[in-house]
């Protein structure tokens, strides 16, 4: 007779250990999915926030490549700047509100968003271009592009993350 009592040779698990080990693997999974669920928001937050410095900035640098009249084509009213090659189409000194992803282009060109790539999604309204990052609550995961609406006043960038 073996020293174990009743023949157990000793390979496998009980059911009622395999019972615990699923009890525990439960209670970690259903601490670990919110906390999972509240990084995804925090990317998407994140990312919008990084989109929305990336407006600003290209904004600003196209606005600098105007003043200093990079090629001979921006005038304070309009025109168009060279950016890395792209062709930038300027109103009032500043990249015009275009969706447009090849040149000659606007705004999202000169951030060098790619829509399919970076998961936005890109729109006009009016003198408007919105850049919704996906899988937020749109519009409230968003950054909103509006054209300078005279000479030496910038651009409206703004951007809202409260549906991320």
């Amino acid at each position: 007779m073996h020293a174990s009592g009743f023949g157990r040779s000793g390979k496998g698990f009980t059911l009622i250990e395999l019972v615990v080990v699923i009890a525990i693997v439960g209670i970690l999974a259903a601490v670990a999915l919110p906390r999972f669920i509240a990084m995804q928001t925090q990317a998407r937050a994140a990312k919008t926030q990084a989109m929305f410095g990336a407006v600003r900035s290209a904004a600003v640098l196209a606005h600098a490549g105007c003043l200093a009249n990079v090629g001979g084509t921006c005038t304070p009213t309009g025109g168009s700047v060279n950016m890395e090659g792209a062709i930038i189409n300027m109103v009032n000194g500043y990249p015009a509100a275009n969706v447009a992803t090849t040149t000659p282009g606007g705004i999202i060109l000169a951030v060098q968003i790619n829509p399919t790539a970076d998961a936005v999604t890109v729109g006009v309204v009016g003198n408007s271009v919105t850049i919704d990052t996906n899988g937020g609550t749109a519009p409230n995961c968003r950054v909103t592009y509006s054209e300078a609406a005279a000479v030496n006043i910038s651009p409206v960038i703004v951007v809202d993350v409260s549906g991320c």
